[in-house]
């Protein structure tokens, strides 16, 4: 049976790199994000026999994602998997100098737009009595850090919440969810930051693909096995 599986976040950094191993694994895959181009990326380096459909949503958009979710389901007609990984940040973000609109983006895209996508699909999951939902959060769920600021870790306390809930919720009917809390990646995402780590610095941390794997161990478990919680960390 081939197995499917929705990504957000897909044309960069985790989100692209959860998909070209699941790709190589050979599940069939919707990938979300808010640029075209860089879904064909990613299309791009999955292969061509890799069967992989590009979604382009901007997932903070509560109407976009009720569309895409239809759009997906029509085409796929189930979806097993459910991959949260879209995020962002803003240079500004401490409590000193945050904007109003930069708090309200992080909020839509980190923990809103994750939860538009869990309803988008956890019914069909229920409908058939199974699911895996991951979401990539931060160790910035764990510990507040002035690197993160106050936007980023409200969002990413609020998605380790929504994955608490979901097993509180739909553990019974079959469904589990991970949260996995990565420290530092060297991934795009970095250069948002107010003083971006140089490259000896960047050498040190994690790699998209590091998390990626984590995030497919805890897929490909059978289906009586969770793993809750995984927080991973550069050594």
């Amino acid at each position: 049976m081939i197995k499917t599986a929705v990504i957000t976040g897909a044309g960069s950094g985790v989100g692209q790199a959860i998909a070209l191993n699941l790709a190589q694994q050979g599940w069939r895959l919707a990938i979300l994000g808010r640029r075209s181009e860089a879904l064909q990326e990613t299309i791009r380096q999955a292969g061509a026999s890799a069967s992989v459909s590009p979604y382009v949503c901007d997932v903070s958009h509560a109407a976009a994602v009720a569309a895409m979710g239809k759009r997906v389901l029509a085409e796929f007609g189930e979806v097993e998997v459910l991959v949260n990984a879209a995020g962002t940040n803003a240079p500004q973000r401490s409590l000193e100098v945050l904007s109003l609109d930069d708090y309200h983006a992080m909020i839509a895209t980190n923990l809103n737009g994750a939860y538009y996508c869990v309803q988008a699909f956890l019914p069909q999951m229920r409908a058939r009595k199974s699911g895996t939902i991951i979401n990539i959060i931060s160790d910035a769920g764990k510990q507040a850090s002035p690197k993160a600021g106050p936007a980023y870790v409200m969002s990413k306390f609020g998605l380790a919440g929504l994955t608490q809930s979901l097993n509180a919720e739909e553990r019974a009917k079959g469904i589990r969810a991970c949260a996995i809390f990565p420290g530092d990646i060297d991934t795009a995402l970095l250069n948002q930051r107010p003083h971006p780590p140089d490259a000896a610095a960047r050498a040190r941390m994690m790699r998209a693909g590091d998390v990626a794997d984590c995030a497919v161990f805890c897929i490909n478990l059978p289906p009586n096995v969770i793993v809750e919680e995984m927080l991973v960390r550069p050594r």
